[in-house]
């Protein structure tokens, strides 16, 4: 990518006065939808010119928020892609695409501002992680700038 994801999030803080993914996709007027998608945790597409991020109802509320941010970093860095398509009619790699939206999402909700209310204390990394409901196998995502 030209811009770091780094840098697209921290934008988009200051821009929407909020690190919230609900409230972001909201003032985007990316419609959010929550219902019961089984083993899937959500998906991204758009209809009509209409970006919808779909979030499975069944997920606690933690990692619903993050499923929220992920789908958020589709929606902003790779509008264009239809990951359903891509998986079953091309050679694209997805693990690209997938691993930038869960940077996007651990940039968000992990935000530096966040972290830096932990310095000098003894908590680590994935335990400042699992307080903002990021998983702990994407935590090694979040770039330092302190």
């Amino acid at each position: 990518m030209a811009e770091k994801i780094k840098q697209i999030v921290e934008k988009m803080i200051r821009k929407h006065g909020t690190n919230n993914p609900y409230e972001i996709a909201s003032q985007k007027g990316i419609v959010l939808l929550f219902e019961p998608l089984g083993k899937i945790y959500g998906y991204h597409h758009t209809f009509r010119r209409i970006q919808i991020i779909h979030i499975n109802d069944e997920l606690d509320e933690p990692m619903k928020r993050f499923v929220c941010a992920h789908e958020l970093g589709h929606a902003v860095l790779h509008p264009e892609l239809s990951t359903s398509f891509l998986r079953k009619h091309t050679l694209f790699c997805m693990d690209k695409v997938e691993r930038e939206a869960n940077e996007f999402a651990v940039e968000l909700l992990l935000s530096d501002d966040v972290l830096y209310t932990y310095r000098g204390t003894n908590a680590t990394i994935y335990e400042a992680a699992a307080a903002y409901g990021i998983p702990r196998e994407v935590v090694h995502l979040k770039n330092f700038d302190f």
